[in-house]
């Protein structure tokens, strides 16, 4: 009645019952505060929360040719020119520096003149040899002719002489056989004479027929075996002639095989020659270290000119400019089983602000989509697995001003759940989407009992 009235309160003050009175009302508009803030707490824990795990990771690329490059010496020399310093902006082709020849064996500005000289006289020797060969080969096909020819004039020679030791054997015979009749002749001439029948000269007669006859057959064998003694020395004159001819046909032909393998051997040193002449050519073109890609250079190693260097050492880094930019995350391995190939994640680049609510990702600003592209199969250095991220083409693009290796922060995106269960998840130290693994795994066993 006191509180609808106008009546001051100051006067009503001193009663216990009014001041009593005044408690309960601040009671209840606490409680009704309670009870407000517990109906949105209510309403809070049942909000959709979206799962994650938020990864870090860098900005790179998946173009091993688009990432740092180091710039090494391929021979040892000493730096002779710089043309460029720390922070230039290069492109492909330009030089960054010059070097000259510390070794001893590459000294001689007149080397490559030199070694082609050789060359040429080595293609000289090597025609040559060639026309050696080539004479060898004809000397010995006119060799092999030759020794036809007189193998042919000797044969026929065997054949003729064959037919005089045939007609001196006749002959031969013929004379035995004169010899023998004169011989009987005689003797019936002998025993004629000696009865009286015939007379002295008659005796002689005969006997001068026995020694024409003994005549004749000493005179045809000695030509009979003349003949086949000819017949003999003809056929040794084969022999040695076929021999003789053998040996220089043999000898010819060694003489062609040995100009064969000295132009072979020749050919073989012309092939070196022109090898170390190419390969002098090519160190030459390494004095000049050029750019292999469009970048910015970092990080000189040497500190000027005149410094040698030795092969391999590292002269200068070079960063590419432009990229196509990927971000490579490290996701522990009990993250692991969580991340799919082509799963959408939100990224967020140091440098780039971002207001961000892991919960809600649709409420976050200035982040970035992205999605898994590929997930490195083994462990990396730092006991975490690699994963790269590439932009998502239905979302808004990236920076342009990305750098190489800046920061970044990878929020990869589960299952929705309310805020409660997220909560409770987290109290109890589960990790995210445990029990919907547990209940795909129930339904697997159901669907193999069927």
């Amino acid at each position: 009645m006191f509180l609808d009235s106008k009546i001051p309160t100051e006067k009503f003050i001193r009663f216990k019952s009014f001041e009593k009175i005044i408690h309960y009302e601040k009671r209840k508009s606490k409680i009704r505060l309670a009870l407000i803030l517990s109906v949105l707490f209510m309403i809070i824990m049942l909000l959709p929360w979206t799962q994650n795990i938020q990864p870090s990771g860098k900005v790179s690329t998946l173009d091993p040719q688009q990432r740092p490059q180091q710039i090494n010496s391929i021979i040892a020399g000493r730096i002779a020119e710089w043309n460029v310093k720390d922070g230039d902006i290069v492109k492909k082709g330009d030089t960054l520096l010059r070097i000259t020849e510390v070794k001893e064996d590459y000294l001689d500005p007149s080397q490559l003149t030199r070694v082609d000289e050789q060359i040429k006289a080595k293609d000289a020797s090597v025609k040559f040899y060639q026309n050696k060969a080539t004479a060898n080969d004809a000397q010995a096909i006119a060799l092999e002719y030759s020794k036809r020819l007189k193998l042919e004039q000797l044969q026929n020679k065997i054949k003729q002489y064959t037919l005089y030791v045939q007609s001196d054997s006749i002959s031969y015979l013929a004379a035995e056989n004169q010899l023998k009749i004169a011989t009987q002749q005689l003797q019936r001439q002998k025993q004629m004479y000696d009865a009286g029948v015939k007379s002295l000269v008659e005796l002689e007669q005969k006997q001068q027929a026995y020694q024409d006859a003994l005549s004749k057959k000493i005179n045809a064998e000695n030509k009979f075996y003349n003949s086949k003694n000819e017949l003999l020395n003809i056929k040794i004159d084969k022999n040695t002639i076929d021999q003789e001819y053998r040996e220089k046909i043999l000898k010819a032909t060694g003489d062609r095989f040995s100009s064969l393998s000295d132009k072979a051997t020749t050919e073989s040193e012309v092939a070196k020659l022109q090898n170390q002449l190419a390969n002098y050519s090519i160190r030459r073109g390494f004095y000049v270290i050029i750019a292999p890609q469009n970048g910015q250079v970092i990080r000189t190693t040497k500190a000027g000119m005149g410094e040698t260097v030795k092969e391999g050492e590292p002269l200068l880094e070079i960063v590419p400019v432009s990229f196509n930019a990927a971000v490579e995350i490290f996701i522990d391995p009990v993250d692991l089983p969580l991340i799919v190939k082509g799963q959408k994640v939100r990224l967020q680049f140091d440098g780039f602000p971002a207001i961000v609510f892991s919960g809600w990702p649709n409420s976050s600003y200035g982040t970035f989509g992205g999605k898994i592209t590929a997930i490195d199969p083994s462990i990396s250095t730092n006991n975490k697995f690699r994963a790269w991220v590439t932009p998502d083409e239905s979302d808004k693009p990236w920076p342009q001003k990305l750098s190489y290796g800046s920061g970044a922060k990878g929020i990869a995106l589960l299952k929705d759940v309310p805020v409660f269960y997220e909560l409770w998840r987290k109290l109890n130290g589960f990790p995210p989407e445990y029990y919907t693994s547990l209940d795909n795994k129930k339904e697997k066993d159901k669907k193999g009992e069927k």
